[in-house]
């Protein structure tokens, strides 16, 4: 009876909400003794539980849940637990049932999500994973959470039948060491819980496909009429009209161009590069994306590396952004093509022809049969060139949606958000965070030029109600100069990348706005995130815990006591480098320990939380006098000094002590003996303290929000030398 119950059930959910369900052959994997875990999207989700596991479980749910009139009769057919996770007794009785070899169901969340993702798990929930000893079984729950049994109304694009999958992913244990006991213990079990969800949520997202392919995933999910771009000139762009004009600019980029040429893309944050970019996506060419910013010789010099011959940009950028010169000198070297002249070829006939294939998107792109493995070059974004010519780096199709599924975990991209994108999209900060992942998860995107107007950006964030900002700590600083406090009081997520986050911004923000800037961290070849603070799980001073999915290890670095060189291996890190002079070959990341691991170039250290320190770039240590001297320690002893203003230290070579550190500053005034005094009241070494202050009207930054310490050097190199001649 209870089968045939069961059959009936899944029938009916199997034609209203299209279910799939991937992995129950781990179900018997687990054994007897099982604690089956699932993320809580929905009212439906233990109903979905009931009808799919091969065996009617125990569940153990909140008893808020339990008391709901709606669900008395399906309460009726399964031994149930109310449990309070936070009431003692009610968790050793579920402890017992299980260490008796019975499989129990918990939502270690005990309540439905409200904003789309994990909300805080429960201490008594890992308790019971821990001392139960029992084979955790996770289950994924995805698309429930945009039905009407959700909690999801007014957040989110909500219908009545969404498709809906069940993931069930391999059994784990909590493992914890005997020398832990207490609270401590409990933390560590709860922790470990959430992590394992964490893995679940990014296992189950498909990123064994291409960028184009998940773009017409998102439109079909999020209905393509959903409005998801809108630009400085206000024009908007939904999903259809996106995949449309993709594919009428496609036609014509087809004719000028081979299939897989590296095409250099020089175009700003407006609504006409993503169209450029997934047109080139849909043709299977591949998008360089070229820093408009570095100057003529370094996009030149990008061009050679990555061996592109073609360029396309717009001729009222390059007017307006007064780039006219560097037009005239790319024009030498490669064929460069104007987007207003491609609107001219644009007749009646492309236009018929664009809008047929885009009522069938997904044959006619399958139909191109290019580009379409997920390994295969997605992006080619290139490093500052801090020496030399700059490398590209290769960035795959899987590499890109791999970080979107690892960062979805922690920041939620549905249709109830309003991403402000001025980050520009050549960096890969800007390209991925600011642009694909809220893309990909249907919010709205509305993208700006640059990052660098100060007044008129908080004012634009306060009339849009832009509820997601990305950006660093160089422009979170200025737009708290110019920002009224009630301009960013839509704001529900901030989050600093790129440079470090510094106390003085972060304290400016929560004092004046009451907003939690969160630090993440992470590198271009890592497509860019590695790690990332959030609400739920934060520490000041740190850049927050690795993301799922990644590994990671510290080299010891030489004279370097704290921490080591951060190296990390993932589905996230890129295909490898494109080399000046190599003829095009990819260069794979490769470390001691094998191929696939890269070096990020950066001191850290991480505690036993998991929580992530960098300590500063390997290359901004000075040696003085026989000792490893961190750069950025200095500039923190400069805010600490004179907050709110801009520092950037340096080093240069001194006879006597092999290096010396000069701090450049902003502040009118300074001298150092301020700087002796805040050192000696925050015990900070004496090596820190710089031996010589310049002062200067403006500390360059370059168009990623980074300080610019390539023209810093050149300027206290020449200043220095400039000092030496005259003695």
């Amino acid at each position: 009876m209870i089968h045939l119950f069961k059959f009936f059930i899944k029938l009916l959910l199997r034609l209203l909400f299209r279910v799939e369900v991937s992995g129950m052959e781990n179900y018997e994997k687990a054994g007897d003794r099982v604690l089956i875990i699932a993320n809580h999207t929905s009212l439906l989700d233990g109903v979905l539980l009931y009808a799919w596991l091969p065996e009617t479980p125990t569940f153990a749910i909140n008893t808020q849940i339990a008391a709901k009139k709606a669900f008395k009769p399906f309460l009726c057919l399964v031994r149930l637990f109310e449990m309070d996770a936070i009431n003692p007794l009610s968790i050793k009785t579920v402890i017992k049932y299980i260490k008796q070899d019975n499989k129990v169901v918990i939502f270690p969340e005990g309540r439905i999500t409200t904003s789309g993702t994990l909300m805080k798990i429960y201490e008594g929930t890992g308790l019971i994973a821990d001392k139960s000893d029992a084979n955790i079984l996770p289950i994924r729950i995805e698309g429930a959470q945009f039905g009407r049994l959700s909690y999801m109304k007014g957040r989110g694009y909500v219908r009545w039948f969404p498709k809906i999958t069940l993931t069930v992913l391999a059994p784990e244990k909590i493992s914890i060491g005997e020398e832990l006991k207490g609270h401590a213990r409990r933390k560590v079990a709860a922790r470990q819980l959430q992590d394992l969800l964490y893995k679940l949520s990014y296992s189950s997202f498909n990123q064994r496909t291409t960028l184009y392919s998940t773009l017409l995933n998102a439109s079909s999910f999020f209905n393509k009429n959903t409005t998801v771009l809108e630009d400085a000139s206000r024009e908007t762009l939904t999903y259809k009209q996106i995949i449309l004009r993709s594919i009428l600019l496609s036609k014509l980029i087809k004719k000028q161009t081979l299939s897989g040429e590296h095409i250099g893309v020089l175009l700003p944050n407006v609504n006409a590069l993503p169209v450029f970019f997934f047109a080139l996506q849909f043709i299977g060419r591949i998008p360089a994306m070229l820093n408009f910013s570095a100057g003529a010789l370094a996009v030149n010099r990008a061009c050679e590396t990555a061996q592109i011959k073609t360029i396309y940009t717009s001729r009222k950028f390059i007017t307006q952004a007064k780039l006219d010169k560097m037009a005239v000198e790319l024009e030498k070297n490669n064929t460069v093509i104007y987007l207003e002249d491609l609107k001219q070829e644009i007749g009646l006939f492309k236009k018929l022809s664009a809008l047929i294939m885009s009522l069938t998107p997904a044959i006619h792109y399958a139909r191109q049969n290019q580009n379409m493995n997920p390994d295969a070059t997605a992006v080619i974004l290139f490093t500052s060139g801090s020496e030399g010519h700059p490398k590209g780096v290769v960035l795959s199709h899987s590499n890109l949606l791999a970080n979107y599924s690892q960062v979805k975990c922690h920041i939620y991209f549905n249709p109830a958000e309003i991403v402000f994108s001025c980050l520009p999209l050549f960096h890969s900060f800007g390209l991925n965070a600011g642009f694909l992942m809220p893309l990909f998860g249907g919010a709205k995107i509305f993208l700006y030029p640059t990052p660098l107007h100060y007044r008129l950006i908080p004012e634009l964030i306060y009339q849009l109600g832009a509820t997601i900002f990305f950006g660093t700590n160089t422009f979170f600083k200025a737009y708290a100069r110019y920002a009224h406090p009630y301009d960013f009081n839509s704001l529900k997520c901030v989050v600093a990348g790129a440079e470090k986050l510094h106390e003085d911004t972060s304290q400016l923000w929560l004092n004046k706005y009451g907003i939690r800037i969160m630090q993440g961290y992470g590198v271009t070849e890592a497509s860019p995130v590695i790690s990332v603070n959030h609400l739920m799980l934060n520490k000041s001073g740190t850049v927050g815990r690795i993301i799922p999915g990644m590994e990671y290890y510290l080299r010891p670095a030489e004279g370097i006591d704290r921490g080591g060189h951060l190296v990390v291996k993932g589905s996230n890190i890129m295909q490898g480098y494109l080399l000046h002079g190599k003829e095009g070959k990819i260069q794979p990341p490769e470390t001691e320990r094998g191929t696939g691991w890269y070096d990020t170039g950066d001191i850290a250290d991480i505690d036993e939380e998991g929580y992530i320190t960098i300590l500063g770039r390997a290359k901004r240590f000075a040696k003085v006098a026989g000792e490893m001297v961190s750069l950025s320690a200095t500039e923190e002893l400069a805010m600490l000094t004179w907050p709110n203003i801009n520092h950037a230290a340096v080093a240069v070579y001194d006879e006597r002590k092999g290096e010396r550190i000069i701090l450049i500053t902003e502040k009118k005034d300074a001298e150092r003996r301020p700087l002796l005094e805040t050192a000696r009241a925050n015990q900070f070494g004496d090596l820190s303290i710089p031996r010589t202050v310049m002062v200067v009207d403006k500390i360059p930054v370059l168009g990623t929000g980074k300080t610019d310490y390539i023209t810093l050097n050149k300027f206290v190199a020449s200043d220095d030398n400039d000092k030496n001649d005259a003695g």
